[in-house]
């Protein structure tokens, strides 16, 4: 995944981004519905969604706030 990250555009992150935040709201969904099999999926979604949010903040040539 990260080393697909570097070759994105900012545009690319941003859609990648919803369509994961997507997943994971379905995700949470199945789980309290017990509906959820993949339990580990819900971790490396959420681990994806940070790796796009670095990625993008240093594209953007920003700094990160700690605590934001």
């Amino acid at each position: 995944m990260a080393d697909n990250l570097k070759g994105m555009s900012l545009d690319q992150l941003d859609e990648q981004l919803a369509k994961l935040k997507k997943e994971q709201f379905n995700l949470r969904f199945q789980r309290a519905s017990g509906q959820l099999e993949n339990t580990a999926r819900i971790r490396l979604v959420r681990r994806d969604i940070a790796r796009i949010k670095t990625a993008a903040v240093a594209r953007r040539g920003g700094s990160v706030k700690k605590g934001a």
